[in-house]
Order: C-alpha cells, then sequence, then structure tokens
C-alpha cells in the first residue's frame, strides 16, 4: 500500500510541476489550467481554489455520464491536487516572471512542463487508486460516446479551451500544445512507466490503458 501511495502522490507532484512549467512559460495555460485561471482573474481566490469547485461538480457530472453513482472517494484527490496546484503556484513560483524570457526559452520551458505533464498522469493513473474529477472525466467521455481515450481527451480538451477563452484565460501556444499532444505524451510516458512500475509492485498487473486513436 504504502509502495501505491508513493507513486500517487510522486504523479500528482509532477503533474502540478509541469502545470505551473506551462503557466509561467507566459504561452498560454494548458486548456484546464486556462480556464481555472481566468476563473481566479475574474472573480478572484486561487486557481487551486476554482480547480477543487469545478473538480466537484464533475464528480456528479462523471456519475450521469457513466450512469453510476457519484464517486465520492474522487473527493481526496480533488484536495490533494488543489493543495498541490496552490503549493507550485503560490509558493514555489509566485515571484517567477518569464513574460519577457527569449522566445526560445519559453518554448523550452513549455515543452518541458508538457512532458512533464504527461509523465505525471502517466505515473498518477498507474496504482489504480480514484482519480481526480477532472481526469475521471475524459475517461467518462470516452466510455460514454465509444471514443478511444485519446480522442476523449483531445474532445474535452477543445471543449476545456473554447471555454477559457471566452472567459479571458491565458489560452495560447501552450493551450494549443496540450490540445495537441499531452495525449500522445501521456501514451508515450504510460507504456514505458508501466513495466517499471509492475516489476517493483507487490501487486498483480492489471490490463494496460491505450491511449491510440
Amino acid at each position: 500500500m504504502l509502495y501505491r501511495v508513493t507513486i500517487y502522490l510522486l504523479g500528482m507532484i509532477l503533474n502540478f510541476f509541469g502545470v505551473a512549467l506551462i503557466i509561467n512559460a507566459a504561452l498560454g495555460a494548458g486548456f484546464w489550467t486556462a480556464f481555472f485561471v481566468g476563473m481566479s482573474d475574474m472573480f478572484g481566490y486561487t486557481v487551486g481554489f476554482w480547480y477543487a469547485v469545478f473538480q466537484l461538480i464533475f464528480i456528479f457530472v462523471n456519475g450521469w455520464l457513466m450512469k453510476q453513482l457519484p464517486e465520492v472517494r474522487a473527493i481526496i484527490p480533488l484536495v490533494l491536487e488543489s493543495l498541490i496546484l496552490d503549493f507550485w503556484l503560490e509558493v514555489v513560483f509566485t515571484h517567477v516572471d518569464w513574460s519577457g524570457a527569449p522566445i526560445w526559452w519559453q518554448l523550452l520551458i513549455l515543452a518541458t512542463g508538457v512532458m512533464i505533464v504527461g509523465l505525471g498522469v502517466a505515473v498518477y493513473i498507474l496504482p489504480q487508486f480514484p482519480r481526480a474529477p477532472v481526469d475521471q472525466l475524459f475517461l467518462a467521455v470516452s466510455e460514454r460516446f465509444n471514443l478511444s481515450l485519446r480522442a476523449g481527451q483531445t474532445l474535452v480538451a477543445v471543449v476545456t479551451a473554447s471555454a477559457g477563452f471566452l472567459i479571458g484565460g491565458p489560452v495560447g501556444l501552450g493551450t494549443l500544445a496540450g490540445v495537441l499532444f499531452l495525449g500522445i505524451v501521456i501514451q508515450f510516458w504510460y507504456t514505458r512507466v508501466y513495466p517499471v512500475y509492475h516489476r517493483y509492485a507487490p501487486v498483480q498487473p492489471v490490463e494496460q490503458v491505450s491511449y491510440e486513436t
């Protein structure tokens, strides 16, 4: 159990470290983050606060999409991820400003952020603990509409990025990178970390998740 919890938390920490890098690259936030940053700019409170509010809503949306009772256990990752997100943004990166940095540096930070987010998500889903509602959403959409996970991820990304743009969130190159490449990056990392995880896991391996179209 300790092994699985450690991997679970490590995935969360990596994921939101990547999110913070993407935001601070100042080329546009990831599709979800752009929406939450837009809400924060419009109504106040932290990005993590709005992350928690909408994740709570998504618990019920996911239950409706999958025609089952809302997964109350998802409140645990909801709280953890909101706190970790605010830790990176409000503590570690609070005084970081790369908006005036050379474009090559911003692009490097953006690309690094996308790769780290993909790694974080790939690691985070390995222990098969309750997923945060925002992560479960694209799985629920994929299942309800008979789509591949990559197609479901892309559909959710496009809708969310559009909403972020409409409320004035930092939609830009970073958002497009997330829409186009995040599913691919998650698949890239998942196929590599899956065998490593189960080499040391004290449990029987489970069927791999596929992000292929």
